[in-house]
């Protein structure tokens, strides 16, 4: 695993950590906005979601599994820019999660990019 790689992981553990532990601080700190107890319980699902991405990563540091991480991001961060289409209250956290996304997915392909590029359905070349 490069050092690269590793820094992700550590970023994404820790992000997910403080969505589980504090996700209130980290939504007010985020959008200047007190989260509801629902928005809580979501990004607290969010945490769990990331924290698993980060230890699947690790154990399996290879470029197809950076990728589909990359990809899972991305479906992530698309999500998340359908519900600020929608929704006028939860627009701003929408969008500041969705440019998180965007960001963990642009580093996941990049940490796969750095392998050699070997992404799922590439050919070499």
């Amino acid at each position: 695993m490069t050092a690269a790689t590793r820094g992700l992981q550590k970023v994404r553990a820790t992000y997910g950590m403080a969505l589980v532990l504090v996700p209130g601080p980290v939504i007010w700190l985020a959008t200047g906005q007190l989260p509801s107890r629902r928005a809580r319980r979501v990004a607290q699902v969010l945490g769990i979601r990331h924290l698993i991405q980060a230890a699947l990563t690790t154990a399996a540091p290879e470029p197809a599994v950076l990728a589909i991480g990359g990809q899972v991001d991305t479906v992530h961060a698309a999500s998340m820019l359908l519900l600020a289409a929608v929704s006028r209250a939860g627009r701003r956290a929408a969008l500041t999660d969705a440019l998180t996304e965007a960001a963990f997915a642009a580093a996941g392909f990049s940490a796969a990019e750095g392998f050699g590029g070997a992404f799922p359905g590439r050919r070499p070349g």
